[in-house]
């Protein structure tokens, strides 16, 4: 008895084809920001023998961690469509107001968790006056970029705190775990913990929702206001993170701490794939771009290029990245139309 085949219809062919291009296409925007980090990495590596030594990547770890920390509390920010300014006037104040207590033989612990308190405590108000008052995040948080910076400095009247901080708080920011530096893991973890929050949570449910259609949250019972105050409280925390760990490695509070770390994060969270305009993204994407970013400028340290050099270098690569993300949606929209 002959056995019968049947042959596909044409429509299903063009069907599964059209399926096909379009995961092809999920897959090559979810991850060209790795095979840009990988190429670099491999061109880094021909271009500088020292560049995949131990030594010099756990450095690189530790370089990248506390504006990657900052960055992944921006990105939950940028999730819900908005910014935050003022994180880095919040790390430097934290990180003097942990030398302060430090000084003052205040338990290490203590001294660490009130610093946190106050990067928390100034995210949550400036994210409620945004939500409930109506006021733009931009300007919300231009205002404390000064404000809180203008505090920090008025604690010590400009001057660094921090004369004789105990050994137990300086191994944090300065110690290691085998070859891999503490802040380094401790990147590495609040990116794991955001990760499954953002995933795995009725919370970060609601802060996609927030970010895609704030009115269509509103309307679907979505505590919309909440959601915004406390995403700005998480990134008060993280910065305030950061302060309370530069504040360890360098063994003193400095007011003039992270200068312009806001902008780095933003490039950081824009670069890693999250849209401007909310709904869109992950700390994943984030966290290869910090790295990435990172690897640029060590790359340009390495091969002895100047400063001025290396802005203009990282702000062309930024571009051309950028370029090629939007680019890709694009085809991703169209192959899904």
């Amino acid at each position: 008895m002959n056995a019968t085949t049947t042959t596909p219809a044409p429509t299903e062919e063009r069907a599964s084809a059209k399926t096909w291009k379009q995961r092809s296409s999920s897959w090559l925007i979810k991850g060209n920001l790795l095979i840009v980090f990988v190429i670099i990495c491999a061109l880094a590596a021909i271009l500088s023998p020292e560049f995949l030594t131990v030594r010099n990547v756990s450095n690189l770890l530790q370089q990248s961690s506390l504006t990657g920390i900052i960055a992944i509390g921006m990105t939950l920010v940028i999730l819900t469509s908005g910014i935050d300014l003022a994180v880095g006037s919040i790390a430097a104040f934290s990180g003097m107001t942990v030398a302060i207590l430090l000084d003052g033989r205040m338990p290490v612990v203590l001294a660490i968790l009130i610093s946190l308190a106050v990067g928390i405590g100034i995210g949550l108000l400036m994210g409620a006056v945004s939500s409930w008052v109506r006021l733009p995040a931009f300007i919300v948080t231009l205002a404390g970029l000064t404000a809180v910076r203008g505090w920090a400095y008025t604690l010590t009247d400009g001057r660094p705190a921090g004369t004789n901080l105990p050994a137990e708080f300086t191994i944090i920011g300065g110690g290691y775990l085998g070859l891999l530096p503490l802040t380094g893991l401790i990147f590495i973890g609040v990116t794991l913990l955001t990760a499954v929050i953002l995933r795995y949570t009725t919370f970060g449910e609601y802060i996609y929702a927030v970010g895609s259609n704030e009115e269509a949250a509103r309307l679907s019972g979505i505590p919309v206001n909440w959601v915004k105050a406390a995403v700005f409280g998480f990134s008060g925390f993280t910065a305030a993170l950061a302060g309370v760990l530069l504040t360890s490695r360098l063994t003193i509070g400095q007011p003039t701490a992270f200068q312009g770390a806001e902008l780095d994060a933003i490039a950081a969270v824009v670069l890693g794939g999250t849209s401007l305009f909310g709904g869109r993204g992950g700390v994943g994407g984030t966290f290869i771009a910090v790295l990435l970013l990172s690897v640029l400028k060590n790359l340009f340290n390495l091969m002895g290029i100047g400063s001025f050099v290396q802005m203009i270098a990282t702000g062309i690569i930024l571009v051309l990245a950028l370029i090629l993300n939007k680019f890709l949606d694009s085809r991703a929209q169209a192959s899904a139309a």
